[in-house]
């Protein structure tokens, strides 16, 4: 699931970069490309990928 989010994240990037769109400094293409960074890091490390049930 965070690689999904992590692909989001780099095409939202990727599109405000080639559109040249101006946006503030929360919504660049720099800080969203770091957020995909982040979340493809969490996936590839394993966290969420797997569910934990307890049995007794």
């Amino acid at each position: 699931m965070l690689g999904i989010a992590a692909a989001v994240l780099f095409l939202i990037a990727f599109l405000i970069n080639a559109a040249e769109l101006t946006t503030n400094d929360v919504f660049s293409s720099v800080n969203l490309m770091l957020l995909g960074l982040a979340s493809l890091a969490l996936h590839v490390s394993g966290v969420g990928t797997s569910w934990r049930t307890r049995r007794r």
